[in-house]
């Protein structure tokens, strides 16, 4: 390549781990980069796979941010694109703001690319929609603060569990005695509760119960990560009236 043509880190969201949960612009990209930066095991290997002859692949689960940093700089002074591979969708715990903060600082190039997130494929694997008239319209994706930043002011779990709404809770699963502590007094020892560990992957697992049983029921399991906590009514929703999107009044009022 020549030195004077833009080079470009592409932050490509790698699906929640099925390798054919992808973009066709993230598969594309993977292919045409001269370096790959790949978060661990949460990336399948057949990704890696599309990768051009010769690319260097990093596995950057033992680096520091700094450390991931510098080999990006490294690759932008050779000439050389670059795919930053992150594990479900970049917008969501994927620590990509701080990685984009450094490279505005030091003025290099970057676009991302959204992947399917965790939760999405999460939901699927249990056949449901998130989103059900008059159960619930609401979504909130969290996580909890137990060996990780902490959370700001306002967005502790029991805050927002008094909301009511859906919860989707990441990066938890090894603290369920946590979690059902919080939500308890809010949602009721009979809430629908399920948690899916490595969706979309062969080795998938799927809990499904409420407050009151999920935690041994994961014990039982032996799920300590990788895996999405869903909490809400709208996991065993039933009764409910149609939407007004395919509704005969709406396709009336439209002609």
């Amino acid at each position: 390549m020549d030195r004077d043509e833009a080079v470009t880190v592409y932050f490509i969201g790698a699906g929640p781990g099925a390798a054919d949960l992808i973009t066709l612009r993230g598969q594309r990209l993977i292919a045409a980069s001269q370096v790959c930066l790949y978060a661990g095991s949460l990336v399948p290997q057949e990704l890696l796979a599309q990768c051009p002859p010769g690319a260097e692949k990093v596995n950057t689960a033992r680096l520091s941010l700094d450390e991931i940093i510098e080999r990006i700089l490294a690759a932008d002074r050779a000439g050389k694109d670059i795919a930053r591979l992150h594990s479900g969708d970049p917008s969501l715990f994927s620590a990509v703001a701080e990685q984009v903060r450094r490279l505005e600082h030091a003025g290099v190039r970057y676009e991302i690319v959204p992947g399917v997130p965790a939760f999405a494929a999460a939901a699927a694997a249990l056949g449901r929609e998130l989103t059900v008239p008059g159960v619930g319209q609401t979504v909130v994706l969290t996580r909890i603060a137990v060996d990780a930043t902490a959370m700001p002011p306002g967005e502790e779990l029991d805050a927002l569990a008094r909301t009511g709404t859906t919860l989707v809770l990441h990066l938890a699963v090894g603290h369920m005695d946590k979690v059902v502590g919080a939500l308890l007094p809010h949602y009721g020892s009979d809430c629908p509760v399920a948690v899916v560990a490595f969706a979309s992957r062969p080795d998938e697992v799927i809990v499904r119960g409420t407050l009151r049983t999920i935690a041994d029921a994961v014990m039982e399991r032996d799920i300590r990560r990788t895996a999405v906590i869903i909490v809400g009514r709208v996991l065993a929703a039933e009764g409910f009236p149609d939407s007004y999107l395919y509704s005969a009044a709406r396709s009336r009022a439209t002609h």
